[in-house]
């Protein structure tokens, strides 16, 4: 068994950005309206006399804000520390997806009322004039081509799709937006009107370019290097915790440099397999400390199944940590922790960073089956040595003929529930089950935590 006194380190915490998450959001709006501004300077409203022309004034605004957009939804997904300590990944990660989904629908829009709108204004079908684009302007059968890619991204981020997706494949689809965004860029520099005749215009919409390229090369690809060739990450060994589920240990030099804490996770590529070019985000399973990182994987697709066979010195990139799941966000004396399944691993390592006080830490842990239970033994003696106690809530829910995590059975369990610090993590279905008991509740929101094992 782990020795958890030795293993428990102080990390030294970044400091806070001194930029608040509200200056970011109006840098984002002032740059979006002096886009509007430059394209009213460059005489997108002077032509608004016929149909033809307004529908492809419409097309060139719509083209210019769905750019700008697809830019942020880059930025966002950068995997900036900054913007992560700022807002949290889960939040950038909400809004990337709704960036995404209205840059789509810009960039189509832009195609269909700037077809329209030369069709009108030229007196031709609408199919013939989109013949005229493809086949005589330049760069745009390049920029279509990007379009198709970018819907592409946008369909498989729906719901409904990206439960029918592995998550191999959708990683793959979605590194198409870049190649969809780089194909689009000549387009928008030889044919967009804000560009024809105005070099400040062509200066600032490449700084914009030069700013998203150098977060994507610096957070995805600068620091995954950086860190290897300070840390030398690389497996240690593999061993089985439950069926199909296994903690993969890491070693390396300087852990104790790492800041990582309990509750946050890194972004992982093992140098094994076809799968290494794939970052798979994956929580600290135990509080980090100076010799070893301990992750928790389940078997649940290609990559996964990999992980369950890695072999000791395989090399490891990682890039963060990120999360704001952690203790420093605790303003009660007392802690619930909540886990489902696999979502027990940052909670395994969080107990180890929570209060050791006789009963301050309560854990109610979720499992269809006794042998899906993870860390039992484990979670029994950290839990002993720390004062706390576990709720183990074991079947499905038709056999238990309801259902254990509704708001009567946490009351039950935890009288004193509306009165503690309330950590969830598990899958996205368990945790919106919680949350509407913790409401029913009347669990202040400000005191509840979650992390969800989603992509």
């Amino acid at each position: 068994m782990t020795d958890f006194a030795s293993s428990r380190r102080r990390v030294s915490i970044p400091r806070t950005p001194t930029l608040r998450p509200g200056d970011v959001l109006a840098v984002a709006l002032a740059n979006g309206l002096l886009i509007v501004g430059m394209w009213i300077r460059h005489g997108g409203l002077n032509n608004l006399t016929t149909p033809g022309t307004l529908l492809t004034a419409g097309g060139q605004l719509t083209a210019l804000l769905g750019t700008y957009l697809a830019l942020i939804g880059l930025v966002l997904m950068s995997r900036s520390p900054w913007l992560d300590r700022l807002f949290g990944l889960p939040r950038l990660a909400y809004w990337h997806r709704w960036v995404g989904f209205s840059c789509v629908w810009l960039l189509v829009a832009h195609t269909v009322l700037t077809t329209v709108g030369f069709a009108l204004t030229t007196r031709s079908d609408a199919l013939a004039e989109t013949w005229s684009l493809l086949t005589t302007y330049p760069y745009v059968l390049m920029a279509t081509v990007g379009l198709v890619m970018l819907v592409a991204v946008g369909v498989t981020s729906v719901r409904y799709a990206r439960r029918r997706l592995t998550y191999e494949t959708w990683y793959f689809i979605h590194l198409y937006a870049y190649l969809g965004m780089a194909l689009g860029f000549g387009h928008q520099l030889v044919v967009g009107t804000d560009f024809l005749s105005d070099p400040i215009a062509v200066a600032y919409w490449v700084a914009l370019y030069l700013v998203t390229i150098a977060a994507i090369v610096v957070f995805r690809i600068g620091q995954p290097v950086q860190l290897f060739f300070r840390h030398r990450l690389e497996v240690a060994y593999v061993a089985a915790e439950a069926p199909g589920v296994v903690s993969v240990y890491v070693t390396g030099r300087r852990l104790d440099e790492l800041t990582a804490q309990a509750g946050q996770y890194f972004l992982w590529r093992f140098l094994a397999g076809d799968g290494w070019w794939r970052a798979h985000p994956f929580s600290l399973s135990a509080a980090p400390n100076d010799r070893y990182l301990r992750l928790t994987v389940k078997a649940t697709g290609d990559d996964t199944s990999v992980m369950q066979r890695l072999r000791a010195g395989t090399p490891v990139f990682v890039e963060g940590p990120y999360g704001a799941f952690t203790a420093d966000n605790r303003t009660q004396p007392r802690v619930l922790l909540i886990a489902g399944g696999i979502g027990i691993a940052p909670l395994r390592a969080l107990i180890e960073e929570m209060p050791a006080t006789r009963g301050a830490i309560t854990l109610v842990y979720r499992a269809s089956r006794w042998e899906d239970v993870v860390f039992g033994a484990e979670l029994e003696a950290l839990l002993k040595e720390r004062g706390g106690r576990v709720h183990y809530l074991i079947g499905r829910r038709a056999e238990l003929g309801r259902d254990p995590l509704d708001a009567r059975h946490l009351r039950r369990n935890v009288p004193d529930i509306t009165e503690r610090e309330i950590y969830v993590c598990g899958p996205v279905g368990m945790i919106e089950t919680v949350k509407q008991s913790l409401r029913q509740l009347r669990v202040p929101g400000s005191q509840i935590h979650e992390e969800r094992f989603a992509y």
